[in-house]
């Protein structure tokens, strides 16, 4: 079966899933990560040797600030919580997004994860918090004036190599929770050739067996990245 290299994914829905228990939406985001877990241990059996989760965008600093807080405080406790999980499975882990603008406790908790973890060498754990791809695109850019690039020295390559995710390649499958038809401002860049599976299931509801499924998906179409 033919295995993604790169798989990225976009966790949405844990609100609605929350909404339909009757739960505060803080419930929801609780059992979003464990579905992240379960997801990021069945692409690591499966052979996929880059996963990017998509889990706070530059955009949700918006959301309530009461939420903002909660969802601060889960990512601080699950950060703590994956590195046994990680190193068991010999994955490294590496912050796609802006540090600047987390809270500092986050910060340093991403620091040392990815330093944890920087000698593992199966699959590369990318999660995308403060994330927003147009801003990754425009820091690119400013680092290749910075860098004294001539115009005619800045092409895809370069600017490739000073994005977030550079020495990584493009993503191969893009997957989207909740039915909705949008890549919501996620790896604009890296997905420009990617295959795209939109499911309604909601992400709390997306386990393996879901994301087992959709890499059956992903072997069964034929690859073609020209512009038709």
């Amino acid at each position: 079966m033919s295995i993604p290299q790169h798989v990225a994914i976009i966790m949405d829905g844990n609100g609605r899933w929350a909404a339909q228990r009757g739960l505060p939406r803080i419930k929801g985001h609780k059992e979003g990560v464990r579905i992240a877990e379960e997801i990021l241990e069945a692409a690591s059996k499966a052979g996929v040797q880059h996963l990017s989760l998509y889990a706070f965008s530059t955009e949700n600093w918006k959301r309530p600030a009461l939420e903002v807080m909660g969802l601060m405080a889960i990512l601080r406790m699950y950060l703590r919580i994956f590195l046994p999980r990680l190193m068991a499975n010999n994955i490294r882990f590496h912050h796609l997004g802006a540090l600047e603008g987390l809270p500092d406790g986050v910060q340093r908790d991403i620091q040392a994860l990815e330093a944890k973890t920087a000698g593992n060498t199966g699959l590369t754990f990318h999660l995308a918090v403060n994330y927003g791809s147009r801003l990754e695109i425009v820091l690119a850019a400013r680092r290749c004036v910075r860098d004294g690039l001539s115009p005619d020295e800045i092409t895809e390559e370069s600017l490739a190599a000073r994005l977030w995710t550079a020495g990584t390649p493009d993503v191969d499958f893009l997957i989207r929770t909740s039915g909705e038809l949008r890549i919501s401002n996620f790896l604009l860049w890296q997905v420009a050739y990617a295959e795209i599976h939109v499911t309604d299931c909601l992400w709390p509801d997306f386990h393996a067996e879901r994301f087992r499924e959709a890499l059956d998906i992903y072997a069964s179409r034929e690859r073609r990245f020209g512009g038709l």
